[in-house]
């Protein structure tokens, strides 16, 4: 049983301008479901109870290309999102994004994992539309 998914998407427009979109936390709730606003470490995530504030710090090193992010939940829970930025060449990129198996009993663990992954399949397209466009 998977325990994690890969997702990557290519990217026009060079490596950076995607770096400082990705980076840039206010921009989150514009290509992913779950950020619905994001404001001075905080963020409104949409759950399936309803809407919860968070603690979001944005770690990233653009030398590296990585850009990862800490999520600390209202019941003190953490949870953590990794990705990465690759130059292809001067004009495009590679965006990929490991995506963790959430903390689910076993017997959900598949069906959840695949769900997510559909659900950042959408994000990243959504994503590489707003790169390749702007």
């Amino acid at each position: 049983m998977d325990a994690f998914r890969v997702e990557s998407i290519r990217v026009e427009g060079g490596f950076d301008k995607a770096f400082a979109y990705i980076a840039a936390p206010e921009n989150l709730p514009k290509w992913t479901r779950a950020f619905k606003s994001v404001r001075n470490g905080k963020a409104v995530m949409a759950t399936p109870a309803g809407a919860v504030e968070v603690g979001l710090k944005v770690n990233s090193c653009r030398d590296e290309g990585t850009i990862d992010w800490r999520i600390k939940f209202p019941d003190g829970n953490e949870a953590a999102a990794f990705s990465r930025l690759v130059p292809e060449s001067n004009k495009a990129c590679v965006y990929s994004f490991v995506l963790l198996a959430p903390p689910v009993p076993l017997a959900q663990l598949e069906g959840t994992l695949n769900q997510q992954a559909e659900t950042l399949r959408a994000e990243l397209q959504r994503l590489k539309q707003i790169l390749d466009e702007s």
